[in-house]
């Protein structure tokens, strides 16, 4: 049944890929040129001129260490407030403020802060992913069974021992569905930081292309970007689906 419906999924995706040639090809249309002319660019774009050593991979460097950044300072952050509702009504209306705030509007100031340099795009996915995944994780830590905390007194379960064993554990599916909410749009702002001010990376490559009036090119960076982030998010899920293997009633 897995395999049907995997085939399934995958001949709609090529009817749809059919669809697509047709339609173009028919109308002619230079700014949509069809998926066939898109795949001869591709191959030169994504691997010609150094470009997957010199934009692809430095991307997805900025991408996973802004995403690991957020990560590490959102999940414990997010516990700690989680099992501290005092704390967290004190700081709620700052993380409320900050969270609405896009990421995108603050181009300007981290260009002004930190500069043309990769750190502002690691900043800015920094600023932009932190959210999902620390108030997912507060939401986790809240929802821990008390009767598991209970035992966790009665055996004087204190500290480390309780986070790694009780905590993490129970948080564990909220936090990493605010990490895979984090990961696409980390994609997201991947792509517009690297819009602005720099001279590589896939979003320089695009908008460079669109410049140059190289439509299929600029699609290709397009798709390449969509097969990114299709590749890292089913990764995730596999970590995930490995990570709660325990947890009763989890599918994935």
């Amino acid at each position: 049944m897995k395999w049907c419906a995997l085939a399934r999924r995958w001949l709609f995706f090529l009817v749809f890929l059919l669809a697509w040639q047709w339609i173009t090809s028919s109308v002619g249309n230079p700014y949509f040129p069809p998926p066939w002319r898109i795949l001869g660019a591709a191959g030169h774009a994504w691997f010609g001129d150094g470009a997957f050593t010199g934009d692809v991979l430095p991307s997805l460097g900025r991408l996973f260490l802004g995403w690991l950044i957020a990560v590490m300072i959102g999940v414990p952050v997010g516990l700690a407030l989680g099992r501290s509702p005092v704390l967290t009504d004190y700081v709620s209306p700052l993380l409320f403020f900050a969270r609405s705030v896009p990421a995108i509007l603050l181009v300007p100031v981290f260009l002004l802060v930190l500069g043309f340099e990769p750190r502002m795009e690691i900043a800015m996915i920094l600023f932009g992913t932190i959210w999902p995944i620390l108030l997912n994780s507060i939401d986790g830590a809240r929802s821990v069974d008390e009767v598991k905390l209970e035992t966790c007194r009665a055996f004087r379960i204190r500290g480390p021992r309780r986070v790694a064993g009780v905590l993490l554990p129970a948080a564990a599916p909220k936090i990493f569905a605010g990490m895979r909410l984090a990961l696409s749009i980390a994609i997201i702002l991947m792509v517009v930081s690297e819009l602005v001010g720099v001279t590589s990376g896939i979003g320089f490559r695009m908008i460079n292309a669109q410049g140059n009036f190289l439509f299929p090119e600029m699609w290709a960076w397009i798709v390449l970007v969509s097969v990114l982030g299709y590749l890292l998010n089913a990764l995730l899920a596999q970590v995930e689906r490995r990570a709660l293997a325990w947890h009763q009633g989890f599918t994935g």
